[in-house]
């Protein structure tokens, strides 16, 4: 079957919508480091609550792109890692946190600029 992200109807734009949010990316960045336990994508991904991670990443998982695996410890151990599929999306995530990073100055200034124009049309 052939899909169109530009259809209204394709199905491939909900996992664009998941693999978009900032708290994806930086989960799915995270884990090329290879398999981490929940609690410490937490510490380590700051402002990222334990509600949303838990969301993100059963999104994840259901889109084949992460794997969840329990280990029977007391309390409960729970790791999570990339698939074969998450490790061909994440590929591309790093080089665009990295372009994030590296360009901010620029988009700031052009942030400020725009709010600067906009003020003056106001």
């Amino acid at each position: 079957m052939a899909y169109d992200v530009y259809s209204a109807e394709c199905p491939a734009r909900a996992v664009l919508d998941h693999v978009g949010d900032k708290w994806a990316l930086l989960v799915l960045n995270r884990l090329t480091q290879g398999a981490t336990r929940f609690n410490a994508l937490r510490r380590e991904i700051s402002g990222l609550s334990q509600k949303v991670l838990s969301q993100v990443l059963k999104r994840l998982e259901r889109d084949g792109l992460i794997t969840r695996q329990v280990f029977a410890t007391v309390p409960v151990t729970v790791e999570y890692a990339l698939t074969g599929l998450g490790e061909c999306l994440t590929a591309n995530v790093g080089p665009l946190l990295r372009w994030a990073e590296t360009n901010m100055d620029q988009i700031r200034a052009a942030q400020a600029e725009y709010d600067r124009r906009l003020a003056q049309a106001a």
